[in-house]
């Protein structure tokens, strides 16, 4: 169990700004940790001779552990404490990516992902409910810069994954250096994390039971989350197949819509203090419909590559915001409420990026993200009307 540096709330005013370092570092190791595994997906494709249809079936061992977990997770982090339970799965992120270098066939890839969702549902369970307890210490919004620090990490593990392949380090090398980065984070920063809120030990004896407020919380999750989880997955393809455009521009979309959320996550604090909740929320919602349908409407690549942009700072602090206001449940404690509300948002993402291929089957990829433009219009209606972001 960590020995926190900080434990009474004099002395958390005092260092706040360590408390809140040492939480947005642990974003970003997260983030890291996971940037680096995508980075090698490639090779190790190859390396293990797999087919498309094996990958496919491998990488959805990941999502199922993820899911698998939820409950578990946010029981844990209420008995534990997410300052004692979030360096030790950190740890054993790392160790589990490192294992990953030596599967040498597909079904022990696919029982390494399935652990690897399980620890990295429990870390982002554990992480984000610190990310609760920053904002409780600063009494304003800061949840979208701790997720902007895991965007961050996602460019910056990409990064040095096209370096050590270009180095031509195998697997385990750039694995190791991860494992060996996450292990100096964890033990400088361990000390440093946000001690639990007062109120945990009332909270505890509380019987989890999900509410009308925490399932409206999961649908605005779900609706942001399938619109990420298509752009992940689709941006490519959109231009490829329906922009057009040349091959050296593919990418061109995705990169575009992560760099505005990016930019969006690491803004949105100021935004949220400026705007308050709910009309930042209404706010993406018509980013993401306007977005997407401009993309439909002119699939040309200028106007193509402005919609991905807008969708991109749509999405960016939806889910920050939805999870924050989780946490702050008054009667379910921060891990089991964010659980929840993740788990229903969870299902948006998985579920995405497949129903927009069988859409796409029966009519078209266009009417499929003409389709899906309309989960930002839904998001803008329930943030409208749940009284929840109007604090």
């Amino acid at each position: 169990m960590a020995t926190l540096r900080y434990d009474t709330p004099a002395s958390l005013q005092t260092h706040k700004r360590r408390v809140r370092a040492a939480i947005t570092l642990f974003y970003f190791g997260q983030g890291l940790a996971f940037a680096s595994w995508a980075s090698r997906i490639p090779l190790i494709k190859s390396q293990l001779a797999l087919s498309d249809a094996q990958l496919g079936t491998v990488l959805l061992m990941l999502p199922i552990g993820q899911l698998l977990t939820m409950p578990l997770s946010g029981k844990l982090v209420s008995k534990f404490g997410s300052h004692s339970l979030l360096p030790i799965m950190a740890l054993l992120y790392g160790i589990n990516l490192l294992a990953i270098a030596f599967a040498a066939n597909g079904i022990q890839l696919g029982i390494l992902l399935f652990l690897f969702g399980v620890i990295g549902n429990m870390c982002n369970i554990s992480v984000n409910t610190q990310g609760v307890l920053g904002e409780n210490i600063y009494q304003k919004p800061i949840m979208a810069s701790f997720h902007g620090a895991w965007s961050l990490a996602g460019f910056t593990g990409a990064l040095i994954g096209l370096l050590t392949t270009n180095l031509h380090l195998s697997t385990a090398q750039h694995f190791l250096l991860i494992f060996v980065l996450l292990i100096i984070n964890v033990f400088v920063n361990r000390s440093y994390l946000a001690p639990p809120s007062e109120n945990l030990t009332m909270k505890r004896s509380f019987s989890f039971k999900p509410d009308r407020i925490l399932i409206s919380l999961g649908v605005v999750g779900f609706c942001s989350m399938a619109t990420e989880g298509a752009m992940f997955d689709w941006s490519g393809v959109y231009f490829h197949d329906i922009v057009q455009s040349p091959e050296q521009l593919v990418t061109l979309g995705y990169a575009s819509f992560m760099i505005m959320m990016a930019i969006g996550r690491f803004i949105g604090d100021f935004v949220l203090q400026r705007l308050g909740r709910q009309r930042t929320l209404q706010v993406s919602g018509l980013l993401m419909f306007t977005g997407m349908m401009l993309s439909v409407a002119f699939p040309n690549i200028y106007m193509a590559t402005v919609g991905f942009m807008m969708v991109g700072i749509g999405v960016a602090c939806n889910i920050p915001t939805v999870y924050s206001v989780a946490g702050k449940h008054p009667t379910i404690p921060s891990g089991m409420a964010i659980a929840m509300v993740s788990t229903v948002s969870y299902l948006g993402f998985l579920m995405g990026p497949p129903l927009i291929g069988y859409i796409a089957e029966v009519f078209s990829l266009r009417f499929s993200f003409a389709l899906f433009s309309f989960f930002g219009l839904l998001m803008f209606i329930m943030s409208s009307k749940l009284k929840v972001f109007k604090v």
